[in-house]
């Protein structure tokens, strides 16, 4: 584990090197493909070192953060083009990505929260640094005060546990088991506003609009999964409680799912509408999860893992819109298929995914979170058939309305797609829908 660790430190100088862009970006791959050779254990945790290791929840994220990484690079080869401090970008990205394979590789919940905390500064200096409007001051704002004022108590929480059990590694948590409400509050709040939860999900589409394509891309890739991953890990400290308490949580979430759904219809900008549907499926993960039962762990971890790749292109997409017409509302965006056919067809490949049609992974998360949902409660299946149907709709009100019509006539200058966005998206939609393929390796870890 700690080879990757110095792999990435030791890429850094790279970064200030003059023309050394795409050559980050190869040495991000090479590393990934080292990384997916690892022999890996898939029920126990494996590759020990000093205080990292892997099981296979942390070797799927892991995999997902260095992969939507080497996707950024690739979507902002404008920063290159324009020489617009591009070596900075390439720093703080290469300091996000080790922020992110500590939060997931560390054993101490400690540190846990160290790295989970410190990927927000990378984030926000992405946001505030190549965002594109005035407002991105304000969203920094909303991003950092909300993960902070939420995760406060966690750090109080951690201590707590600490005092009571003189260890906290997260491997042995599993034979112990607390009974407090206040430290259930305190451990579980900042993983739902992480996730985030209906209620405290405010921030996420303020983030989402003004961020930079590789901003967005990163937070609906990676930052909401931080908070499903924490749950995953703390829960089973805390599970007698969350039986009594999860009715709340489930319900906030199912409503909350609904009605972002329905919010999604009243949406004109692109960005804006993906980001409310992250919001939608998060809350079926948060659903899956807080039932806790083995079809809602993996369903949670498998749509996870799908909804970074899908949600990743479509940002991708509305950023390559976003490119030639220098606007991301829908009325402008209109009539594509006159001018980019080709790429209509990316759109529909990824919309797709996006309300779960098959091959791709979000499928088989959605149907395995359905299934615990249903196993806990039968009426939550209300919900749920209007999170599906809705789900549907807003996908197609994004397509038809993107891609149909007759095209904006103040656009001046247009130029169709690049190789490079071609592989961008291919890049984002195989692992999605080629990994349904191994899906064994995905269902069998817990």
């Amino acid at each position: 584990m700690m080879k990757f660790l110095m792999m990435m430190i030791f890429m850094i100088p790279l970064c200030f090197k003059k023309n050394m862009f795409w050559m980050v970006q190869m040495f991000l791959f090479f590393m990934m493909f080292m990384f997916m050779n690892l022999m890996i254990n898939i029920m126990i945790f494996c590759n020990l070192s000093y205080m990292f290791s892997l099981d296979m929840l942390s070797y799927g994220l892991i995999l997902l953060s260095i992969w939507i990484c080497i996707l950024m690079i690739m979507a902002s080869e404008n920063l290159f083009k324009e020489n617009f401090y591009y070596n900075f970008f390439l720093f703080n990205l290469l300091l996000l990505l080790l922020m992110l394979y500590l939060t997931f590789s560390v054993l101490n919940l400690f540190m846990f929260y160290l790295f989970f905390e410190s990927s927000l500064i990378p984030t926000l200096m992405l946001i505030i640094g190549w965002g594109y409007q005035p407002e991105r001051i304000q969203a920094g704002m909303y991003l950092l005060f909300y993960t902070l004022f939420a995760s406060l108590p966690l750090l109080l929480g951690i201590f707590f546990i600490f005092n009571e059990l003189n260890f906290i590694m997260i491997y042995f948590m599993k034979f112990f088991m607390f009974d407090y409400y206040l430290l259930y509050i305190c451990m579980v709040t900042a993983f739902l506003v992480k996730m985030p939860m209906y209620m405290v999900h405010l921030w996420l589409p303020k983030a989402h609009v003004e961020a930079p394509v590789s901003g967005s891309m990163i937070l609906a890739g990676i930052m909401l999964k931080l908070g499903g991953y924490g749950l995953l890990r703390i829960l089973i400290l805390l599970q007698n409680l969350n039986l009594k308490l999860n009715i709340i949580f489930i319900t906030i979430s199912l409503l909350g799912g609904f009605y972002i759904s329905l919010k999604c219809f009243c949406q004109t900008d692109m960005k804006s509408l993906i980001a409310y549907s992250s919001v939608a499926h998060m809350s079926m993960v948060i659903g899956g999860i807080m039932t806790m039962n083995y079809w809602g762990y993996l369903g949670s971890y498998i749509l996870m893992i799908g909804h970074g790749l899908c949600s990743s292109g479509m940002f991708c997409l509305a950023n390559i819109n976003y490119e030639r017409l220098h606007s991301r509302s829908l009325f402008i965006n209109k009539g594509m298929m006159s001018l980019m056919p080709s790429l209509s067809l990316w759109w529909f490949l990824l919309i797709s995914s996006n309300m779960a049609a098959p091959p791709s992974l979000n499928l088989l998360g959605e149907i395995s979170l359905i299934n615990s949902l249903l196993s806990w409660s039968w009426l939550s299946m209300i919900m749920l058939m209007l999170i599906s149907f809705f789900s549907v709709g807003y996908s197609l009100y994004l397509f038809s309305y993107i891609q149909h019509g007759k095209y904006y006539l103040g656009i001046y200058s247009f130029y169709t797609g690049v190789s490079r966005e071609y592989l961008l998206l291919l890049l984002h939609w195989l692992p999605l829908n080629i990994l349904v393929l191994k899906v064994d390796y995905l269902m069998i870890w817990f």
